[in-house]
């Protein structure tokens, strides 16, 4: 992955650099993913709203006024994608495919079942909390991220994110 910081490289994207955006996407994918998994808690969602996030944010990149801010730039327009998706969900009539369940694997039906039982209970869990402690939750355990980051990247205090976080 390039060394060269999101400031660098958002200028290199609005010079007309593919690969510039495809190394911003590769360096914040994993964040975007978390904040979208944390607003609409199922993974297709998730990966749907990321999507629309970054043709957005190419689309766009113009309008990024903090370059070296570029992240928390980003994750505002996944957040807005992910509210998008989830107020389009509540109309839908159908239940997405994944509510039926994962196929079982063929290797240890056990652990299907109790990862499916897992997957379940975090997601009830989860549901309880708000949609900031979610990102903050997310961040903190699936991205690694430190209280400093997630609180310079969400725009709240440090203080303020080990808040959520407990």
């Amino acid at each position: 992955m390039s060394s060269e910081s999101d400031a660098v490289l958002v200028g290199r994207v609005r010079g007309g650099d593919a690969a510039a955006f495809e190394t911003l996407v590769r360096r914040h994918l994993r964040a975007a993913y978390a904040v979208a998994l944390a607003q609409l808690g199922e993974d297709a969602d998730a990966q749907d709203a990321c999507q629309d996030a970054f043709v957005t944010a190419l689309t766009r990149i113009e309008e990024c006024r903090r370059p070296d801010q570029f992240v928390a730039w980003l994750l505002t327009i996944v957040r807005n994608r992910a509210r998008d998706h989830r107020r389009y969900r509540r109309v839908r009539d159908a239940l997405p495919l994944d509510a039926a369940g994962e196929a079982p694997g063929k290797a240890d039906p056990q652990r299907d079942a109790e990862r499916a039982e897992l997957r379940g209970d975090l997601l009830d869990a989860m549901e309880g909390l708000t949609e900031l402690q979610r990102e903050v939750t997310l961040l903190f355990d699936l991205e690694g991220w430190s209280h400093r980051e997630i609180a310079e990247r969400l725009g709240i205090s440090e203080g303020s994110a080990r808040v959520h976080l407990f």
